[in-house]
């Protein structure tokens, strides 16, 4: 479905594109917000709705892997890990952290209300955030896993029932059909057991509040119970080593989050209640909730 999605988004985006780039005076092309025709800012919505489906392609697939990985890495033998092992881990990171960054900025540039990702600060602060506190919590799932498999499963399965819950409440309508926004729900539920998702495209920030909350609690949960039965790691991995790993990624990477919304966090809102706005941008700031309505 991802993949059928992708190709019609590619689609629009090559069609808009070559239109605004080759015909932008055609009729009907109109001006939006003083620079930016019609057709450009289509071609832009449609390059951020393939960044989101590239985002949900890059969680479903490789964060999954990346816990296998890490897994076999701690169960191994220290003499047969290779370089080549904590190089594949290092990037399967560094490029879910991209494609978060990346879906980010596409939003942002097609969100009218919102301003764009312009300073080089914003980006590496909120891609830190994102790195960080995902390698923090990538690092305390493959310890549980180490400990105990469906012990694993159980917390990544109560996680997404959680996500899923939060998701419905939101009231999502991104989504022409109820199969798809039903799929489309499950797939952020996914999403949301490994990073924070803004479903909506809304102020979050007492919820980002609690989502990282009860992060630090499952996580120091983690850490005492791996200290407990420390035993069934066989001395086959640092333990200490990768507690202090865990710790310390997910206190710079809250220290990161705090910073980016403190001093590099874009302005979210134009002046909302300036009454002699245009109609057409007030309607625009709910793009996001007609995601795959095309």
């Amino acid at each position: 479905m991802l993949a059928e999605t992708a190709n019609y988004r590619y689609w629009y985006a090559l069609k808009y594109g070559y239109r605004a780039a080759y015909k932008s005076n055609i009729s009907g092309d109109k001006l939006i917000d003083g620079s930016t025709s019609l057709i450009h800012k289509r071609a832009i919505d449609a390059m951020a709705d393939i960044s989101m489906l590239r985002l949900f392609k890059t969680y479903l697939e490789s964060t999954p892997q990346l816990i296998l990985q890490i897994y076999i890495l701690m169960t191994s033998d220290i003499d047969v890990r290779t370089f080549s092992q904590y190089f594949s881990i290092t990037v399967s990171f560094t490029s879910i952290s991209c494609a978060t960054v990346d879906y980010q900025i596409a939003l942002r540039k097609s969100l009218p209300d919102k301003n764009m990702f312009s300073m080089i600060s914003s980006k590496i602060t909120y891609f830190s955030y994102k790195l960080l506190t995902l390698t923090s919590w990538i690092l305390s799932i493959a310890l549980v896993t180490v400990l105990s498999i469906n012990g694993s499963i159980i917390l990544l399965g109560v996680l997404w029932l959680g996500g899923i819950s939060w998701v419905l409440r939101q009231h999502t309508s991104l989504c022409k059909s109820k199969a798809a926004e039903v799929v489309y729900r499950i797939i952020v539920g996914i999403i949301l057991t490994f990073t924070f998702f803004n479903v909506k495209g809304e102020k979050t920030k007492i919820i980002l509040c609690v989502y990282y909350v009860i992060r630090v609690l499952i996580t120091l949960a983690i850490l005492c119970a791996c200290m407990f039965c420390k035993s069934l790691f066989n001395g086959k991995i640092y333990l200490l080593s990768v507690i202090a790993a865990v710790v310390a990624s997910l206190v710079l990477g809250i220290v990161s989050l705090s910073v980016y919304y403190r001093f590099c966090h874009p302005s979210i809102y134009y002046a909302q209640d300036v009454v002699d706005g245009r109609g057409d941008e007030r309607n625009e700031t709910c793009r996001i909730r007609r995601f795959l309505i095309q």
